[in-house]
């Protein structure tokens, strides 16, 4: 019900109406049932669903549409990255941000993969595979990647994310993440990162592992951090690793649900 709580949060953002969640989970579940042949079977693949409404009105001027169109798509998909659970290396943006305060970056919604897209662009024309954005306001903490929360491993146990302040979207991978870990007493803060101290810290060794998170990516190693004057490489860790299995292995039916996030479908 995740899912359907966060899409009726960024309806209300969105001046959209709120689609019921017994209706949303219905519209799930007809259509992998209709299209089930198209599940992949292939390790790493899934049935990737997108559920989406926009507003279709008539009319032109600027209010929210007295009409509006939900729709789902699904669409069989293999891993986000081609190297699969590998690390990937991540461009750190001071140039663009993804959302500023009061705006619209905690709601799912397509105009801030836009904002994205040219940030994308330049990052890949120098070597990396994502951008990841720094707040809007001073300009110093990290947020998240274009498409995914961002996760930071201590030497000492710890794991950091960025808190939601209303700019970072909250995403279904992060919040389970969160509870894996939390589950087995391990200390997760949501917290602010600043990015140049976290550059200092992985240089000094007291960071050994970050990863980012996603419905698409569940979890992928970031293996580097590239900014204006410099770089820093990181490992591909045992905590990483051990989120990647567990929830993988939830996913997949591998590992028991102890949490009551699988849905029977079929």
């Amino acid at each position: 019900m995740f899912n359907a709580a966060r899409l009726a949060a960024s309806a209300r953002r969105m001046a959209l109406p709120e689609l019921p969640a017994e209706d949303f989970m219905a519209s799930l579940v007809d259509l992998i049932r209709a299209d089930q042949e198209y599940v992949p079977s292939v390790e790493g693949g899934s049935l990737y669903l997108r559920p989406f409404m926009f507003g279709d009105g008539a009319g032109l001027g600027i209010r929210p549409s007295e009409s509006v169109r939900y729709m789902v798509i699904a669409s069989p998909s293999g891993p986000y990255f081609t190297g699969g659970f590998a690390p990937v290396h991540i461009w750190v943006t001071r140039e663009y941000h993804r959302a500023g305060p009061g705006g619209i970056g905690a709601a799912k919604t397509g105009g801030n993969y836009a904002a994205s897209l040219l940030s994308q662009l330049e990052a890949k024309a120098k070597g990396y595979a994502q951008v990841c954005y720094l707040d809007a306001v001073q300009e110093a903490n990290l947020e998240e990647l274009g498409g995914m929360n961002v996760f930071v491993v201590r030497k000492d146990g710890r794991v950091q994310t960025p808190a939601l302040t209303g700019t970072i979207l909250e995403g279904g991978t992060r919040s389970s993440i969160i509870q894996l870990l939390r589950g087995e007493g391990r200390d997760v803060q949501e917290t602010s990162i600043n990015f140049d101290k976290l550059v200092e810290d992985i240089r000094a060794g007291e960071v050994t592992e970050m990863f980012a998170c996603g419905t698409a990516a569940v979890v992928t190693p970031i293996g580097k951090l590239g900014f204006e004057g410099g770089e820093v490489e990181l490992q591909q860790g045992d905590v990483t690793q051990w989120v990647y299995d567990t929830l993988t292995g939830i996913q997949y039916g591998r590992l028991e649900d102890k949490h009551g996030w699988m849905y029977r479908v079929l």
